[in-house]
């Protein structure tokens, strides 16, 4: 194992509280970014700057005077609009950079746990290789943590940013309503104001024609008939004063209603512009420079976890970077050390090999051509042998031996008990020897039968009968088949129809019956390989047991409300017969999981080659199926892509998903089906490829 290395070399403080990046009182040492040292370096960085020119007076009342004109109001909201786009920019930035540092973590942090399992695996190499290579993994997964805090760091920068820009939208519309508001009733009370100045400006202008005597002016016709031109002149006088009166008044309101804007409404409107947008720059300028931080504190943590640093006026030992751990590795040490592990399973005295012969073939060999009065001498020298062979095992019966008959008399004599041949210890072969012997048995001893058939080959003894005990033998009927079933641990299907079946029925009648969208069979077994099968190699493609299968099928057919796939003595740990029951319970369905109605449309929108077409059409013949078949297909899909996530360890792919799960979802590859085999199994993987946006993973 890496020896730990202080916190203070190491640590990762993304605390946004703390005053120039140090930690609060109590916290755990930070950074070497945040040592003490730190901040000198930092003062003697901000002496070393040029000072900032002292503002210009002039360049001061300019920005005065265009923030406090007409259009001041409307050029502040439209600088806060891109102060807060500016905000939101950056938080998408930090989300998207946080995301990836995170995404990148954890997969170091899975690669350096995968890792480490094949290093400790014994068919690995050990030895000094295996302690330096696990150094290393666990160095990789302290870069890995670092990864991690940075990536939490940069999304509760984003979360701040954003919820800050919002704010800042939400007051900018508020603002926004009320300033221009103001500025518009101004604007409208001026333009009344020319309005009026211009008709009093004609009618004075009409009235001056009409003293001066000049016809342009024209004259007037009433209901009596044209006006005299002292009439006409009478009539221009009366309208001259009252649209005199008429453009003194709206001076007058416009004179108050700018009076108000300039006085109060505006300088409000600026200055809490000015504020908004002064505050979300400054927010906006933190974050970037925690951002810059962050990134500092990253480097530096990271370089001293692959190579620690000494502190300055530290006397702690550093602990070794990767360089010096990898090259502690000893390959000639690794070899001796393998191979004197072996040493104990040298033999310590070799045996030399001997050719014996076995008893009962030694004399017979010796003396091929003896006369016959020498036969029986040899039959007691071998009975002798073999009863020898029968004192050495008293744990097996008695067994008497008659002499061997002449080769002349007829073949040899084997008696067995029960209609099945006693258990035979694999032995040396040997050429048969021709005795005729008779088993004692503990009840009275059987009638003597009539010599069978040899068996050529059969090295049978005597000894190696009753090796094993005697199966138990059970009653005939039902009650002997439940006694058989207890026995051996695995329930099977009774003769009696199903109580209440599951299997062979639409999923319509199954949830009007039941009440639930996904049949239970569904629920058990979905629950069962998710959680015992997903690392499985081969699980949906290998097959499961028959027997298992089929007990575990008519257990469903029974009552499926009894059964708990929670627990694996449920399926006698046999999860590939569990994956086996789901795909035998979708094939029996009396319609398809995706329905003989949608059947061709389905094939057709496989055949489309735009995969977002295709998407998008399968989508839609999938929001019309009913919502039984929505429902499970919804639950099946989820769990295949659950397998397909495990892909590495499990070796299911998507395409390997498809080809497994079409006949069960869509129908049999048999007659007119047989050549949509190839489009059933993309109707799947266009599903499973796009499960997460066909269906949402709540």
């Amino acid at each position: 194992m890496l020896p730990p290395v202080e916190r203070s070399d190491t640590g990762f403080n993304p605390d946004f509280d703390a005053p120039n990046g140090h930690a609060p009182a109590g916290s755990v040492p930070v950074s070497p970014v945040e040592a003490p040292a730190a901040p000198v370096a930092l003062r003697a960085t901000e002496t070393t700057q040029p000072p900032q020119d002292a503002p210009d007076p002039q360049r001061q009342q300019k920005v005065h005077d265009v923030l406090y004109s007409d259009i001041g109001v409307n050029t502040l909201l439209n600088r806060l609009k891109a102060s807060i786009a500016s905000a939101r920019d950056f938080a998408g930035f930090l989300k998207r950079r946080g995301a990836i540092e995170e995404d990148q973590a954890a997969g170091l942090k899975k690669l350096s746990r995968l890792t480490l399992e094949n290093v400790q695996k014994a068919e690995a190499r050990h030895e000094s290789y295996q302690r330096q290579f696990e150094q290393v993994i666990h160095t990789n997964e302290r870069i890995a943590e670092n990864g991690t805090q940075f990536g939490l760091a940069l999304h509760a920068m984003h979360e701040n940013l954003t919820h800050l820009a919002n704010k800042m939208d939400t007051s900018r519309k508020q603002l926004k309503h009320e300033g221009l508001s103001a500025e518009k009733k101004v604007q409208d009370a001026e333009a009344l104001v020319h309005k009026a100045k211009a008709k009093y400006d004609s009618l004075a202008e009409d009235l001056d024609r009409v003293k001066t005597g000049d016809t342009g002016a024209g004259r007037k016709f009433g209901l009596k008939g044209p006006k005299s031109a002292t009439q006409h002149e009478e009539d221009l006088q009366r309208k001259l004063q009252a649209a005199d009166q008429d453009y003194q008044s709206k001076v007058q309101t416009a004179q108050a209603y700018r009076k108000e804007l300039v006085a109060t409404t505006r300088p409000q409107s600026v200055t809490t512009l000015l504020e908004q947008i002064k505050e979300i720059d400054a927010a906006l300028t933190m974050e970037m420079q925690k951002y810059a931080s962050f990134n500092e504190k990253l480097v530096v943590n990271n370089g001293q976890v692959v190579s620690p640093q000494p502190l300055k006026g530290s006397t702690a030992q550093v602990p070794p970077s990767i360089n010096q751990v990898v090259f502690k590795i000893n390959n000639d040490k690794d070899f001796d050390d393998y191979i004197l592990k072996h040493a104990s399973k040298i033999p310590s005295v070799p045996i030399e090999l001997q050719y014996i012969k076995h008893p009962t073939l030694s004399q017979n060999k010796a003396q091929p051509y003896a006369p016959p009065a020498a036969v029986p001498n040899m039959s007691m020298n071998a009975n002798t042998d073999r009863r020898s062979s029968l004192q050495m095992q008293p744990s097996q019966p008695t067994s008497s031996f008659s002499s061997p008959a002449p080769p002349e008399k007829g073949p040899p004599q084997q008696q067995y008990q029960g209609s099945q041949a006693p258990e035979v210890v694999q032995q040396p072969s040997f050429p048969t020897y021709n005795s005729g012997y008779q088993q004692q048995q503990p009840p009275p001893p059987q009638p003597y039968q009539q010599p069978g058939p040899s068996y050529p080959g059969a090295s049978y003894s005597p000894v190696n009968q009753n090796q094993y005990p005697p199966q138990q033998d059970f009653p005939r009927g039902p009650a002997g088949q439940v006694a058989a079933q207890q026995s051996s641990g695995v329930s099977y299907n009774s003769s009696s129809p199903p109580i209440n079946p599951v299997f062979g029925l639409t999923l319509d009648e199954l949830f009007r019956r039941d009440g639930s969208p996904v049949p239970m069979v569904v629920y058990q077994c979905i629950q069962a390989v998710d959680v015992f099968g997903l690392e499985v190699e081969g699980i949906y493609r290998i097959p499961g047991t028959t027997s298992h299968i089929q007990a575990m099928k008519a257990l469903f057919d029974r009552d499926g409300s009894t059964v708990d796939f929670r627990n694996p003595e449920a399926f006698k740990h046999d999860v590939n017969s569990v994956a086996g029951l789901l795909k035998q319970f979708f094939r029996e369905l009396a319609d398809p999981l995706l329905t003989q109605e949608y059947y061709t449309q389905f094939i057709e929108a496989a055949r489309i080659d735009d995969d977002t077409t295709r998407r998008d059409s399968m989508h839609a013949l999938i929001n019309a199926l009913p919502d039984p078949n929505y429902a499970t297909l919804r639950a099946l899909m989820l769990h295949l892509h659950r397998v397909q996530q495990n892909s590495e360890i499990n070796r299911m792919s998507t395409a390997n998903l498809g080809i497994c799960w079409a006949p069960s979802v869509m129908g049999p590859h048999k007659g007119a089906n047989m050549a949509d085999a190839g489009l059933q199994a993309r109707v799947v993987m266009t599903i499973l490829d796009n499960v997460l946006q066909i269906f949402d993973e709540d």
